[in-house]
């Protein structure tokens, strides 16, 4: 496995001779993406083979291609935030799905915001509800034990990085769920998001660096919103595949 600073400094010369959007779309990201773990990375470990984890929803079609090149099983990480009252971008905490809901709360994110009374409470069983829901859509009424990643190795994709944020909660559901090794695989990141987060994995695969990050759709010609129904069935058709190799 490639250490930080050498495949960095690989990524930042690729990037600097890049002045129109990188990928053509999600699914061409994702192709780019498994070239580079397969060739950067022994994906094999004490922890078995990998698992690819998608942020969804934008992460989905990106993940499917890295699992589908890779021959590696494809999950989801399906996560809800709850927000700081009267601001809808800001986080004060989140619920991750398991077989048990995480509930994650930042305790200092909440001391800076006045909560009504409840409020705290009412969002938790809410988001608990929607994690649930989405849970539901995406595999119907599979077993939980389907889901268990305790011990493994998880390669976590989403399309793009601009903040640290919601990544730190995800890594931080992640090793509350035993996940042995996380490498963070994503096609593009801001450097302050990477320095954020970098000692908080085992491993980061990053295909471009930008100067001036911007939003995520920016390093794509086609960036359209992904939908629930495009991630139920990338994971149908994620599930044939597997069905056919094993």
């Amino acid at each position: 496995m490639l250490g930080l600073g050498h495949f960095w400094k690989r990524v930042q010369a690729r990037k600097a001779e890049t002045a129109t959007p990188e990928f053509a779309d999600r699914s061409d990201a994702g192709r780019q993406l498994a070239e580079t773990l397969q060739i950067s990375q022994s994906l094999s470990s004490v922890a078995g083979d990998p698992v690819v984890v998608a942020v969804p929803r934008g992460g989905v079609p990106v993940a499917f291609e890295v699992a589908q090149r890779l021959g590696l099983h494809l999950d989801l990480l399906i996560l809800r935030r709850i927000a700081a009252p009267g601001h809808p971008e800001l986080s004060i905490g989140a619920v991750v799905d398991a077989k048990e809901p995480i509930v994650h709360i930042d305790e200092a994110s909440v001391r800076r915001f006045p909560l009504p009374p409840g409020y705290l409470n009412t969002e938790r069983q809410h988001q608990i509800a929607e994690v649930d829901r989405h849970h539901r859509m995406y595999f119907g009424e599979d077993h939980a034990d389907e889901h268990d990643l305790a011990g493994r190795h998880v390669i976590l994709i989403d399309e793009g990085l601009s903040d640290a944020g919601s990544m730190e909660v995800s890594i931080h559901a992640l090793r509350h769920l035993g996940v042995a090794i996380i490498t963070l695989a994503v096609p593009v990141a801001s450097q302050d998001t990477l320095d954020a987060i970098r000692d908080k994995v085992e491993d980061v695969v990053c295909l471009s660096i930008p100067p001036s990050f911007g939003d995520a759709g920016d390093h794509y010609e086609d960036f359209p919103e992904t939908t629930d129904q495009d991630v139920v069935r990338l994971l149908k058709e994620a599930r044939r595949s597997e069905r056919l190799l094993n």
